[in-house]
């Protein structure tokens, strides 16, 4: 399954700039006036699993097949976005299709890059996103409750329990919540699926510094200007400096990144972090033909682990042979890890880990 993740912001915030670096692309205009993005650019990208590299050293695979993370620059939202204002609510459904949210603000002052507020305001940028995300969530919701009003007069109480929901959700969306900060069972969330809406997906926020900020960065003086809680995840960058890596190698992109203080790039930050609340993780195949790596959710079990790989092999499964990454490093390969005794066959309860090495048997 490929991850995708929605880049939001306010036009000239640094979205696109951000965007073309991330996927090394020059796809999005980046341009110094509003609505420079008229489409969503969708970019491609590769998750970085340096295991991927060590596997190969052992194996000598034909190709080497990393997950990929997919990255949809929607164009720059602005206050009545909702209701049609600026470039409209036509992107918004590109955001539902999406599992994750990284909304771009800006914190950097420059007087060169102008502001669709003429001002530098990270909690006000943040709030004009964020209402326009609930009032479009909030007129899905109506349109729905239009029908569940009839159906709870009914009688029926699944009926009646839906529809109280709903009025429940819209109440709290009204007051200003977002759809992801509403308590709900997790029976509660399942009815509310098939709405797609927005706001109940998790949301990572990319605060885009100036360069000259990266080295004394304080994460927590960002999350005060922004008026988050302390569990909200900020990812500090600076659009400029990723969008200087792309013409980087590996190691010249490392000594780059040194000397702003930094251990890894942004996209490396960003996927990390996509992957951590969306409760994802990898698991590695291994062969002459390929090494490859797959995304699973946490607690998934071997068959769920292969049928991401085909579903007939989640249908037919039967047994999945597993090696630990460390081992099979270790121990120099399949063969030897399997002499080694550290080659084990799970069943279809077996939950997978991250970093298993595995091979599925399955009936056809």
């Amino acid at each position: 399954m490929a991850l995708q993740i929605s880049i939001v912001g306010l036009p000239n915030v640094g979205k696109s700039t951000l965007f073309n670096a991330l996927t090394k692309s020059h796809t999005a205009m980046a341009a110094n006036y509003p609505f420079c993005t008229i489409d969503p650019n969708v970019g491609v990208v590769e998750v970085p699993d340096h295991r991927l590299q060590e596997l190969a050293k052992i194996v000598q695979p034909d190709k080497i097949l990393p997950a990929i993370v997919e990255f949809v620059d929607i164009a720059g939202l602005v206050k009545g976005a909702s209701q049609g204002e600026g470039l409209g609510n036509q992107f918004l459904s590109h955001i539902r299709e999406c599992q994750a949210i990284a909304q771009v603000v800006r914190v950097f002052v420059d007087a060169d890059v102008t502001h669709v507020h003429d001002s530098v305001d990270p909690k006000r940028d943040r709030e004009i996103i964020e209402s326009e995300l609930i009032l479009a969530d909030l007129q899905t919701i109506e349109k729905r409750m239009l029908k569940s009003a009839g159906e709870a007069r009914s009688g029926a109480k699944d009926k009646k329990i839906y529809h109280e929901l709903l009025e429940r959700v819209k109440a709290q969306m009204e007051a200003g919540k977002l759809g992801i900060q509403i308590e709900m069972i997790e029976e509660e969330k399942e009815l509310l699926k098939d709405l797609h809406l927005i706001t109940m997906k998790p949301m990572i926020y990319i605060a885009n510094v100036h360069e000259n900020e990266l080295k004394n960065i304080n994460i927590d003086e960002i999350r005060k200007k922004l008026e988050l809680p302390a569990s909200t995840i900020v990812i500090p960058i600076s659009a400029q400096v990723e969008s200087e890596l792309i013409a980087f190698s590996e190691e010249e992109a490392k000594d780059f990144l040194q000397e702003f203080g930094l251990k890894e790039s942004g996209l490396s930050m960003l996927i990390k972090k996509a992957y951590e609340i969306l409760g994802l993780q990898t698991y590695l195949t291994a062969g002459k033909m390929e090494v490859r790596a797959w995304t699973i959710h946490k607690g998934d079990t071997a068959p769920q682990a292969a049928g991401v790989i085909h579903t007939d092999f989640e249908k037919g499964f039967i047994k999945a042979e597993v090696i630990a990454y460390e081992d099979y490093v270790k121990s120099g390969g399949e063969s030897q890890a399997r002499e080694k005794g550290l080659l084990r066959l799970e069943g279809k309860e077996y939950i997978v880990k991250d970093g298993d090495v595995m091979h599925f048997k399955f009936a056809n």
